[in-house]
């Protein structure tokens, strides 16, 4: 029919058109490719890309050395990576992860839905560095006694992601938060802006007096909306979803203990994800960037080895130029495309 049509109109687009058919089908059913007589199923063909089972089981072994240490996949490849050892890209630690028949078991988040109206004025907040602005919480520790919980007391930089600030107490109260403040702001300085939710201890008027006498502005998120102070929510998320996590305390010396060597590890050894897994250290002291040069050359290195890999030469993420709380999209936008376009900038030539 192709033929025929054709011959009567002279065009074969057009006749291709008419039934429907593809230029590429209309080829390759002409010019049949020849069949193999003995196929290799895909997953078993030696691809110059694919990554040979030497690499995959030294990335294997850090995993599962990770996990034996409450480490995420994230942490173990960025760790392997500040050690200039370049093994297979993020993505495919991930792959490898779940192919892993010793995966830890991580409980669900549980998701309800309401139907409330949302009032107040929505917090738009916006830090280019560290000091500027400082998001706090208080998350219940439970104990295994009826009705008895502990309170931990989190301050965190939202540019760096570090905790500045913390404590554990049996109740919240006003005087308390007003003397972790206190001394954050004897070791950080004072910041710009205090964000928090709308609870009682964040809404004292001990707290809003302290912080306005050192001309600390005070911001605070609106009912019912979870992400208006996700900074805090997502550093108490990261504590209590480790696998090492005790879930319950007998004793107040019991979990300040835990909440110590977490912000030691959090502070300094945690690879967050969200600031392109530097440490938040890293991030509110700078020595990020040297770290990102040793990255950068372990990459580099790693894509003279395997060009194939890669649709174009790849690029050191790192942390983004401004972080804030409800930024319309397009400043972020800019922000990280001048990001990119900086790092580009600095990249010495293969």
């Amino acid at each position: 029919m192709i033929r025929a049509l054709t011959s009567l109109n002279g065009s074969q687009r057009q006749a291709l058109k008419v039934t429907g058919l593809s230029r590429s089908t209309w080829h390759y059913r002409s010019n049949p490719r020849p069949r193999a007589t003995n196929p290799i199923h895909q997953a078993d063909r030696a691809y110059s890309t694919r990554i040979g089972p030497g690499d995959c089981e030294r990335i294997e072994e850090r995993i599962l050395a990770g996990w034996a240490e409450g480490n995420s996949v994230d942490h173990s490849f960025a760790t392997a990576w500040d050690e200039v050892l370049m093994l297979a890209s993020r993505r495919a630690w991930w792959r490898i992860a779940a192919a892993l028949e010793e995966q830890m078991l991580r409980p669900k988040v549980p998701t309800r839905k309401q139907n409330r109206t949302t009032r107040g004025q929505k917090p738009v907040l916006k830090a280019t560095g560290p000091g500027q602005i400082w998001s706090w919480d208080i998350t219940d520790l439970y104990s295994p006694y009826k009705n008895r919980v502990f309170k931990a007391y989190s301050i965190i930089d939202v540019f760096s992601r570090q905790i500045v600030g913390y404590r554990v107490e049996e109740r919240e109260a006003d005087h308390l938060a007003v003397e972790m403040f206190q001394d954050a702001f004897k070791t950080y300085g004072v910041p710009h802006v205090v964000h928090a939710d709308s609870g009682p201890a964040m809404k004292s008027n001990a707290l809003k007096g302290a912080l306005e006498a050192k001309g600390v502005a005070l911001s605070h998120n609106r009912p019912y909306v979870s992400n208006d102070n996700p900074f805090s929510e997502s550093g108490f998320r990261t504590m209590k979803y480790r696998p090492d996590y005790p879930k319950v305390f007998y004793a107040l010396a019991d979990a300040r203990a835990c909440l110590d060597g977490y912000v030691l590890w959090y502070n300094g050894q945690h690879k967050h994800s969200g600031i392109a897994l530097f440490s938040p250290a890293q991030v509110h002291d700078g020595s990020w960037e040297h770290v990102w040069q040793v990255r950068q050359q372990a990459l580099d290195d790693y894509y003279r080895l395997h060009p194939a890999r890669f649709h174009y030469r790849p690029v050191t993420p790192a942390p983004a130029g401004v972080v804030g709380i409800n930024l319309p999209s397009e400043e972020t936008d800019v922000a990280l495309q001048a990001l990119r376009a900086s790092s580009r900038q600095e990249r010495s030539p293969l």
